[in-house]
């Protein structure tokens, strides 16, 4: 571990999840490896349209949301449940709201393997998804940019991290900066419930429109694309943690 990143771990507003009793839940057909160098995203019709047959490695991925990406996390859980076989951390940055642990591990997703990250500020929140990314102790890194404005060098910095890792590596970004250039290799928009739209790709298609079948979800597993209503990440420390803390 490097020690930009245990510094991150070892500071006061990093939670650590711990481990749950939770039944084993296999991974379903949709979510096996894809013979192509992207990590499988656990939908058909997306890998289909992703050059890489999946999420790319090595750079980073731009969501496009008003909503702070609620309803989008969905779209990453089969990747953050194959991702947790690997025993890396898989870290949140600048939550807008607290990650729902059990339904997190009702996935298979193990939870000791979850940090939350609260940047104090705009540059804080840069350094730690920086760190976060270029560290290899991190299989997965979902970083919540808020409506700051960003510049081509702050954004290319993360790329150049995320090259030099090996993570998944998402930005979450409101649909403004959709008319702003951007280094990121894919970007992509949730317009409507369960339709991607692909903004940017390189090498693949671009502006199309990939529906999201219901019948690809894991049968009786719960889904997070209707999130409950949880307390806002910024609410006092003792409720989020109460929220993700272990269950009996």
């Amino acid at each position: 571990m490097n020690d930009a990143l245990e510094q991150i771990i070892n500071r006061n507003d990093t939670w650590r999840g711990r481990q749950r009793r939770f039944h084993h839940h296999e991974p379903s057909a949709n979510s096996g490896s894809h013979s192509c160098t992207g990590l499988a995203t656990g939908f058909t019709g997306l890998d289909r349209q992703l050059d890489q047959g999946g999420w790319p490695l090595h750079s980073t991925i731009e969501l496009l949301s008003d909503s702070n990406g609620l309803g989008a996390m969905g779209l990453f859980l089969p990747a953050m449940e194959r991702l947790s076989e690997q025993g890396r951390w898989q870290a949140f940055i600048a939550p807008p709201y607290i990650p729902y642990a059990p339904l997190l591990a009702a996935r298979g997703i193990d939870t000791r393997q979850v940090l939350l990250v609260h940047p104090r500020n705009r540059q804080d929140l840069l350094w730690s998804t920086e760190q976060a990314l270029r560290s290899s102790t991190c299989s997965a890194v979902f970083s919540w940019m808020g409506t700051h404005n960003y510049s081509y060098s702050e954004l290319r910095k993360l790329q150049l991290a995320a090259g030099a890792g090996d993570s998944l590596a998402v930005l979450f970004r409101p649909n403004a900066a959709a008319d702003n250039h951007a280094p990121a290799s894919l970007r992509l928009q949730m317009r409507e419930y369960r339709r991607v739209h692909i903004l940017k790709q390189r090498g693949g298609n671009q502006y199309i429109d990939v529906d999201l079948p219901a019948a690809e979800d894991v049968p009786g597993q719960p889904q997070l694309w209707e999130l409950p209503v949880w307390p806002a990440a910024g609410h006092q420390r003792g409720a989020a943690m109460e929220a993700c803390s272990p269950v009996a």
